[in-house]
């Protein structure tokens, strides 16, 4: 199986300042297949462009609004990042923004792994696939093009105002998140059919949310890979000094959800944004709010992270939280830049 030396191929934070015009935003090291993009100082909701659907179609996490076409959102992807238009939420001139980037494969393929015909991107080194399908209504699987099984699935119908729903193994897949609300674990068979993924397909209910009869529907897989990225749950413990959480590298991103209570947020962190620990500037997943430099923080350290804070949001005492993470320096490989605590 190949290793990754250098995460930064494969995943990596870009920030920059929007124009109000035309703007190409480069330093993303290659040529992204996934894009989420979000204003920090304003008010102003997430964007989520990808490669299979196509330039300026563009979805959000913080809402279940359909799919829709901005002529001037996110116009193209080029080798080394993209361009966005005159759209605020991607390019309000003066405002600093934020842009999570993934590599896929930079094509596209048929897969008939699944009852569902699916159109793949897939990367099975970074453990990273975009999935393009037509939902049936009927119980059904898809092909993710991983060759592993996914840790972590997150699916939108892009065709009907439905909730993002999550899968994630440390649930199981009788149980399901909702990315754009902030409600605990919710228990449905016609979600995921109770049935966790394989090495070639996921497995889909007759919910409207994951599978509606002729509806075009996204989902983006995610396999784990040791040194690059890491899908887990931990239990907070309520203190300052709080849970260590593990994930064998030094992490660039994190996204944490507190699964045993409702009323908390999709913490969103990365690397770029606080280049030192304590790291604390948060933007929610599920909101459209601005960036909140809060008093809850965490340190990124050299093996995983660690809470320094007692909120329910991300280390209530006895809450459970799922996660997922990706690295800045993988701790395996070649890898020549030494993974050391910020």
């Amino acid at each position: 199986m190949a290793q990754i030396n250098k995460s930064s191929e494969y995943f990596n934070t870009v920030l920059y300042t929007g124009n109000g015009s035309t703007n190409a935003i480069t330093g993303v090291g290659f040529q992204p297949d996934w894009v989420w993009i979000k204003n920090r100082p304003d008010v102003r909701e997430h964007q989520i462009y990808d490669s299979i659907r196509g330039v300026t179609k563009v979805i959000g996490s913080d809402r279940t609004s359909a799919e829709a076409t901005v002529s001037n959102g996110l116009t193209a992807f080029g080798s080394d990042g993209f361009t966005v238009g005159s759209d605020a939420n991607v390019n309000d001139s003066g405002d600093s923004h934020v842009s999570w980037n993934w590599l896929a494969s930079n094509t596209t393929a048929s897969n008939t792994d699944g009852s569902i015909t699916s159109t793949v991107s897939a990367n099975t080194t970074s453990g990273f696939s975009i999935v393009s399908f037509t939902g049936t209504g009927a119980n059904a699987t898809v092909g993710h093009g991983l060759g592993s099984a996914p840790e972590m699935i997150i699916l939108k119908n892009r065709d009907s105002a439905e909730n993002w729903i999550v899968g994630n193994t440390s649930l199981d897949w009788t149980k399901y998140l909702a990315l754009n609300l902030t409600d605990a674990t919710t228990t449905a068979s016609n979600i995921w059919q109770n049935t966790a993924p394989t090495s070639s397909v996921f497995s889909i209910g007759d919910s409207g949310k994951v599978n509606g009869s002729g509806n075009g529907m996204v989902a983006y897989c995610f396999a784990e890979k040791k040194g690059f990225s890491k899908f887990g749950s931990y239990t907070g413990n309520g203190s300052t000094d709080g849970t260590f959480v593990y994930t064998g590298f030094k992490p660039a991103w994190v996204m944490i959800k507190c699964t045993s209570s409702g009323t908390t947020q999709w913490r969103m962190y990365d690397d770029k944004r606080d280049t030192y620990n304590p790291v604390y500037k948060e933007l929610n997943a599920n909101t459209s709010d601005a960036e909140n430099a809060s008093t809850r923080y965490h340190d990124f350290l050299s093996n995983g992270f660690k809470m320094r804070d007692t909120n329910i949001n991300t280390n209530g005492s006895g809450s459970t939280y799922i996660f997922m993470a990706f690295a800045e320096n993988p701790l395996v490989g070649t890898n020549n830049i030494p993974a050391t605590a910020r």
